[in-house]
């Protein structure tokens, strides 16, 4: 979800702003996904990097996300979206942690969309501790080396109880994926479009759900005759 300082600074506005429009992206393109019956959602939302933001500025994404947490709520429970996360969310704020833990478990029965929030995430931490979990695995015999495989790797991610993704969107015309799910992107499909996020709406979702419907996903293979 990329663009939003550079929204505001077009604006002549603070980067909070941005971030402020940004979060009204976040409501409609979750409620759009789930009109649309999509199952999973994930959403980028604080890297590990992202620490090195000035003090000001996490200190904003922090209550803006335990803003949302709160006010979402009910929309989440209208809407039959469950709530999941990803990353280290221990070094969360506690204010946050708290909020985040109260909508995890009122939406947990929801079986509607899956909504992934990406918190304090980076996938080469992601893929470091899984290795070491497995390496101490390994030394206590829980785990021959020799047995290990890609699903034992896969099984000991974040996101080891959630599909692969299907489509990786990238707004703001960035052409990397900054750290972002770099085992599970194997064989996703990339979307790059120069909408800010703040600007990335249910139409924009639209266009790029179309174009991947027309892509031909092969996994490494050939189209069958």
């Amino acid at each position: 979800m990329d663009g939003n300082g550079r929204w505001a600074k077009q604006r002549s506005l603070p980067r909070i702003m941005g971030h402020r429009e940004g979060a009204k992206s976040v409501r409609a393109i979750t409620e759009a996904c789930a009109e649309l019956k999509v199952k999973y959602l994930t959403l980028y939302a604080f890297s590990t990097e992202n620490w090195k933001r000035p003090h000001k500025e996490v200190a904003f994404l922090m209550n803006l996300l335990s803003h949302y947490l709160v006010k979402e709520k009910n929309t989440m429970m209208k809407n039959n979206i469950r709530l999941l996360t990803i990353g280290d969310t221990s070094k969360l704020p506690l204010g946050v942690k708290t909020e985040l833990s109260k909508t995890i478990k009122l939406t947990s029965k929801n079986t509607g969309l899956s909504l992934v929030l990406a918190l304090n995430y980076g996938a080469k931490d992601e893929i470091t501790k899984a290795i070491k979990t497995i390496a101490k695995k390994c030394i206590s015999r829980k785990i021959s080396p020799s047995k290990i495989t890609e699903q034992t790797i896969a099984d000991h991610l974040y996101t080891k109880n959630i599909p692969d993704p299907d489509l990786m969107i990238r707004t703001s015309g960035e052409m990397r994926i900054s750290n972002f799910l770099v085992w599970q992107l194997a064989y996703a499909e990339f979307y790059i479009t120069d909408i800010l996020w703040p600007d990335f709406r249910k139409a924009q979702l639209v266009k790029a759900i179309e174009e991947y419907n027309n892509r031909d996903r092969r996994f490494g293979g050939v189209r069958n005759a």
